[in-house]
């Protein structure tokens, strides 16, 4: 119960975009969910968990005596297949009496306990770096990611000095089923005298003509961009990102795919992301012919899916084939060409378990009990239970009462302790304990990283994608800049891998021209961060340089005022993929309600993304510059008609017309508010992302620990508490800037609550017992704006709050 509970309280489930950004959750070294039975070593071993206090139990095998010690190993059972995305491991410092480590060790895996893979990086790399001393945690990004049951840990050692591990592994279960593939081998394109390799260079099998017994970068949970030449991953050859086949070597006109799974299933759909290139001879397949399994022999009658043909848009996308639940343990699907190339990048399942009411896909985290048990256990109402109409029915009342008299006293028992705990984790100050819960997550951070272990904390963690994520001091963020697709489900039994649909960013262009830093000029410096600074700067020819969708208003003899985005030289090579990687996202964002990135400057350091800056600044500080006019025009509105107020009202009109584009791409925010909203001319509004790297409005985030920084008084009980950031969430962050205009600013959301009781409140909410506090109607407010939409945007259940384009449609309508 008390392990349902800590699942309820961490999230219920979060839908996959990027397997590898989600699914970092330690596996149960650090919490004990891996039993001792679970752990064999070629040598004797203790206490091996992260950071258990004295630091004293640890693997120490003997390989000062061995000739060779990659004979020595560790091994992990996972008792089930996952998705392993990260390792950490930490040396025996023993309260500093010991100081035995491992520099560098090796992993193998397996899924079956006999065939063992030795893992290696993207570039065939198989020697990972470890710790330097005994105290640090040192955590590595297994690129690519391992699906593996078993795991062992091997050193590699000169023999000089003695070693110690201890581990812990990151992920989450491997919903899929899905054991090995067979396909083709990837063929070589030559475009323009390149060679393009779309070799499934990362396959885990055997290789001949066919790949076979394996799995690879089909299922690594990342997805190839619309231009096949440019990968997702820094360095890498053309074509890397897709595994790909030419019609005229595979003289039957189809590719031809074989996918074996754990055991009979019952498969709703397969979602297959395709290349659409057609101006470089690439389409999506005509035609998708799939036979069925489920002992020695296919069945007869095929499943036969058409998609429509796309004969305008390039953007690569997923293509959902229907399955028609039908039931094996093997799907052998004909990929039939369209052109002369086919381009595949991921494949993936929806699929239920035989027996299995609820339909399963490929998530970022799996624990053992459900959402409805837990329900079940704190609410105390099963509504699967059937009144038995026999004539025992009245022994079974009674049983039924005293079970659920003890279970209740059992669930308000640990209710207390685990709340309580929970509280006094978040309300710690900066020499608080460590958390060792089992569901703390590891965000990604950079792929080669180090950290002290006591500074792993079990609330929500931050990526280190921006240099607009940090305050001056170094500490990771929460970041409003990481505009990322995420996690909405609309159907919580069912998950699926295509929750963006890429169709949305047809015909948009990634790359974005450089523009000549000389004629840059600074002119303000708007923050900083751990990776960079943000700068205002007036840009000379700016308006010449954009082209015709980025063509902005103003005169095109004056300097265009611009925020300018810099990275620090001497930023590693994660913070500089991340910050291409921004680059890339901000370039497709076209909407008249969000900030456009105007240009870059990535031919030399230090790299810089530029875009716009509205000339009245942020809408905090333009609503407190403008307070004495707005309040004297809101008062003459109340007395002679509608007209400041619907200037109020249209600005928030524009913010939802922003994140209802975002929403529309599945794109969170995360950090909505009127200090991330600049203002132009004719009180335009444009959503951003600079409000954190401001020390303007430090004060508008809570520090946890050190390590993270949290807007608490924007956020929704479920991201303070479960760390879940939704669309729902960006509307409950929306409610409260829409309470910020109508307010004028005049004071911080929750001002009569410290932070501390803030976080206290969405306990409130969280057990729903009335007691919550909301924040209080502004004066003037109408009931309709306050009672029909504010407090909408601030219910407990998520799924009941409005859509951004609700609130759009009932924000216009109220100014009609």
């Amino acid at each position: 119960i008390k392990n349902n509970l800590l699942i309820f309280l961490r999230e219920k489930h979060v839908d996959k975009i990027e397997k590898g950004k989600l699914c970092r959750y330690p596996l149960g070294m650090t919490g004990g969910q891996i039993q001792d039975e679970d752990i064999s070593a070629s040598s004797q071993w203790s206490e091996l968990d992260l950071d258990n206090g004295d630091g004293d139990g640890a693997w120490c095998p003997d390989i000062m005596s061995g000739p060779d010690g990659l004979k020595e190993y560790l091994q992990v059972d996972l008792r089930s297949l996952h998705f392993i995305t990260l390792v950490g491991t930490q040396g025996r410092h023993a309260d500093g009496m010991g100081n035995e480590f491992a520099q560098r060790y090796r992993i193998k895996y397996s899924r079956d306990g006999s065939n063992w893979v030795g893992w290696q990086d993207r570039k065939g790399r198989q020697v990972i770096e470890g710790n330097k001393n005994a105290y640090d945690v040192v955590l590595k990004d297994l690129e690519p990611p391992i699906i593996a049951r078993f795991v062992r840990f091997m050193p590699v050692t000169d023999h000089s000095m003695i070693v110690c591990m201890r581990v812990e592994l990151y992920g989450c279960e491997w919903l899929d089923g899905l054991i090995s593939y067979s396909i083709p081998d990837g063929h070589q394109m030559i475009y323009r005298g390149l060679d393009v390799y779309f070799n499934d260079s990362v396959n885990d099998g055997a290789s001949a003509e066919r790949l076979t017994k394996g799995l690879g970068q089909l299922t690594d949970g990342t997805w190839g961009l619309d231009d096949f030449l440019h990968s997702h991953i820094y360095g890498m050859w053309p074509g890397y990102d897709y595994v790909g086949w030419n019609n005229k070597s595979l003289p039957k006109g189809y590719a031809e795919m074989i996918f074996e799974f754990d055991h009979v299933r019952n498969f709703t759909s397969m979602k297959v992301h395709c290349n659409n290139m057609f101006s470089r001879g690439v389409r999506m397949f005509r035609q998708a012919t799939c036979y069925f399994r489920s002992g020695s022999d296919w069945e007869a009658d095929p499943v036969t899916f058409r998609p429509t043909v796309d004969r305008v848009s390039q953007g690569a996308r997923f293509i959902t084939v229907s399955l028609g639940d039908r039931t094996a343990s093997a799907i052998k699907c004909r990929f039939h060409f369209s052109d002369l190339w086919m381009l595949f990048s991921e494949v993936a399942f929806q699929s239920g378990k035989m027996g299995s009411e609820s339909s399963q896909t490929r998530t970022p985290h799996k624990h053992t009990a459900s959402y409805n048990q837990v329900s079940t256990l704190l609410l105390g109402d099963d509504p699967t239970h059937k009144v038995d109409e026999s004539n025992t029915r009245i022994l079974i009342g009674c049983l039924v009462a005293i079970i659920a008299i003890l279970m209740t006293i059992i669930v308000i028992i640990l209710w207390r302790q685990v709340w309580q705990k929970m509280l006094e984790k978040v309300r710690r100050d900066e020499s608080g304990s460590t958390s060792n819960s089992t569901y703390e997550r590891i965000f990604p951070l950079c792929s080669d990283y180090q950290e002290p272990s006591r500074l792993i904390r079990k609330l929500p963690d931050t990526s280190c994608r921006a240099l607009a994520t940090s305050v001056s001091d170094g500490a990771p963020h929460y970041a409003e800049a990481d505009i990322i697709s995420l996690q909405e489900s609309s159907d919580s039994s069912t998950y699926s891998i295509a929750a963006v649909n890429m169709n949305l960013f047809a015909g948009t262009d990634s790359s974005m021209r450089e523009f000549p830093r000389e004629k840059l000029t600074f002119k303000e410096k708007l923050g900083e961060g751990q990776f960079g600074e943000v700068h205002l700067c007036e840009a000379e020819g700016m308006q010449d340089f954009l082209d015709e969708d980025l063509s902005l208003e103003g005169n095109r003899d004056s300097p265009l005022l611009v925020a300018v985005k810099t990275l620090r030289e001497d930023a590693n090579k994660n913070a500089r993929n991340d910050f291409l990687k921004e680059i890339r996202i901000m370039s497709r964002l076209r909407d008249p309600n969000i900030v456009h990135l105007l240009a870059v400057c990535v031919d030399t350091d230090p790299l810089c993304m530029i875009t716009e800056y509205m000339e009245n600044g942020d809408l905090n500080q333009f609503l407190c510059n403008e307070k004495l006019y707005i309040v004297l025009m809101t008062c003459y509105l109340f007395l002679c008609g509608l007209f400041s107020y619907s200037k109020l009202i249209g600005m928030a009109v524009q913010i939802s017309s922003g994140m209802k584009y975002l929403s529309s791409l599945n794109f969170v925010h995360r950090d909505l508010a009127t200090r991330n909203c600049l203002v132009g001319k004719n009180y335009t509004i444009k959503i951003a992302d600079f409000g954190m790297s401001r020390n303007l409005y430090r004060g508008d985030y809570y520090r946890i620990q050190g390590r993270a920084v949290l807007p608490i008084r924007w956020m929704s009980w479920e991201s303070i508490l479960l760390g879940k950031f939704t669309m729902a969430s960006d509307v409950w962050a929306f409610g409260v800037t829409l309470w910020e205009i109508v307010t004028l600013c005049k004071k911080q959301p929750y001002s009569q609550l410290s932070d501390e009781q803030v976080i206290e409140n969405t306990g409130e909410f969280f057990r729903d017992q009335g007691k919550q506090v909301y924040l209080p109607k502004p004066l003037c407010c109408p009931d309709s704006v306050y009672n029909d939409l504010m407090l909408s945007c601030w219910r407990r259940n998520a799924k009941q709050r409005p859509s951004f384009q609700e609130i759009h449609t009932q924000l216009t309508e109220s100014l009609a």
